[in-house]
């Protein structure tokens, strides 16, 4: 496939944003106008409770570049993504949030680098996060420095988010990684391949609100990590190392205490603080090992990452056509072999 005549896929997960659908559309017509012909916008319907469905389906009513992949319920922004880039058609295929904070005008200066041929990925790097909220800037930044010192075998590059331009290849690659508990950006990184980032500044929403609170950002996070990391379970022997040592020498001065001054009766403070200190340690390390299981626990089951209520759009139609068409020629190839090997039948017992 030559990059200088491709297919473009926009792979755009959607909870709850009727107000932002058409206002997106309309920012993507005016700022890849010179990609028109090549784009495809895949939205994908997380179980919304508005009206979003009834909005992107009036837009593929005027726009047949438009598709709506239409999940069963609510998954999540991660199962939505991969549910995206499963249903996606593109040579290169970007994701994107359709609230505007990722700039559609971008798109284009990663579709350069891509086309030069030296790079499988492009991702945009955020310079100014000044449209997040002081706390979110604090612990985006915290989490990227975590997340780079605990995993070793994943680095992810600081304050790159999902919004990047992806090559088909590195899309099939990443449609071979079967797990349940998904942390894209830390998928995206693993893969590998060629890529490099762009500097942007990102905006503030076009419209309504974020739908990750700051609970959702915190389990975000320990998936992020523990879905990347085993340091979180290491940790604990060294702890345990750490806390048998200091036994060992308070068990050592009881012994000279004894030995050398008598019997001295120890004090209740101390004694309660010792135990509340070893009960939360114990505590807090069961609460990771419960982590850990418990998101074995969901990969065992071998459950689906997503489910699809429908595929509407008409790219959908013409996939759904080409399958038809598939079986029908099967069957005539199947009927033209039947006769085949009848007719030599038939000469066979001519012959005897």
């Amino acid at each position: 496939m030559s990059r200088a005549d491709f297919r473009l896929s926009l792979v755009v997960p959607v909870y709850n944003e009727e107000e932002s659908i058409d206002a997106f559309i309309s920012a993507i017509d005016t700022e890849l106008a010179p990609l028109k012909d090549q784009l495809e916008i895949v939205f994908v319907n997380d179980g919304s409770r508005d009206r979003t469905r009834e909005v992107v389906e009036q837009a593929i009513a005027r726009d047949p570049r438009v598709t709506l992949v239409n999940l069963a319920r609510n998954f999540g922004k991660e199962a939505a993504m991969t549910a995206g880039l499963h249903q996606a058609k593109g040579d290169a295929i970007v994701p994107m949030d359709v609230d505007l904070q990722d700039p559609p005008s971008l798109i284009l200066e990663f579709v350069k680098l891509w086309q030069t041929g030296d790079y499988d990925t492009v991702y945009g790097i955020r310079v100014d996060r000044s449209a997040d909220t002081p706390m979110k800037r604090l612990t985006a930044g915290g989490f990227y420095r975590f997340f780079n010192a605990l995993s070793t075998s994943t680095k992810l590059p600081e304050n790159a988010g999902d919004f990047r331009l992806i090559d088909r290849k590195v899309v099939e690659a990443i449609k071979q990684l079967p797990e349940r508990n998904r942390f894209m950006k830390g998928l995206f990184a693993w893969a590998g391949f060629r890529a490099v980032g762009v500097p942007y500044e990102r905006p503030a929403r076009h419209a309504g609100e974020t739908k990750f609170n700051y609970w959702k950002l915190w389990n975000f996070a320990l998936d992020g990590l523990m879905s990347f990391s085993s340091w979180p379970l290491r940790v604990w022997s060294y702890i345990g190392v750490g806390v048998s040592f200091i036994a060992f020498l308070y068990i050592l001065k009881i012994i000279t205490q004894v030995l050398f001054f008598g019997i001295d009766v120890p004090g209740y403070a101390s004694l309660m603080s010792v135990m509340l200190f070893l009960g939360g340690i114990q505590l807090l390390s069961l609460g990771i090992i419960g982590e850990y299981i418990g998101r074995m626990f969901v990969e065992v089951k071998q459950r689906p990452v997503y489910l699809i209520e429908g595929v509407y759009g008409q790219y959908a139609k013409q996939d759904e056509e080409q399958k038809q068409e598939v079986p029908t020629a099967s069957k005539k190839s199947a009927g033209k072999k039947a006769a085949a090997k009848a007719a030599d039948d038939q000469q066979e017992q001519a012959s005897q």
